[in-house]
C-alpha cells in the first residue's frame, strides 16, 4: 500500500535539499501551493501527472524521486 506520508516526506526532503519554496515548486510544477501543501503534509496522494510534474520543475528524475519514495517504504517496513 502506498503510503500518503512518505511520499510526502519524500516530496519535502527533496524540495528542501533545492532549497526551494512551497510556492516556487509549486508554480513551476504548475499546481496550487495548498495541493502541494497538502500533498507534503500526506493528506493527498499525488497523481501519476502531478508527481511527474513535480519531480521535472525538482530538474529530478520522476523515476528516481520514485525510487527514493521506494526506499522510504522499504525502511519503514524494516
Amino acid at each position: 500500500m502506498l503510503n500518503a506520508v512518505i511520499v510526502g516526506r519524500v516530496i519535502q526532503q527533496f524540495r528542501e535539499k533545492k532549497k526551494m519554496s512551497q510556492e516556487l515548486l509549486s508554480g513551476l510544477a504548475g499546481i496550487g501551493r495548498t495541493h502541494l501543501s497538502a500533498i507534503e503534509r500526506g493528506e493527498r496522494k499525488p497523481t501519476l501527472e502531478t508527481f511527474y510534474r513535480i519531480g521535472k520543475a525538482m530538474e529530478i528524475r520522476p523515476s528516481a524521486l520514485l525510487a527514493a519514495v521506494e526506499e522510504a517504504i522499504e525502511d519503514e517496513v524494516q
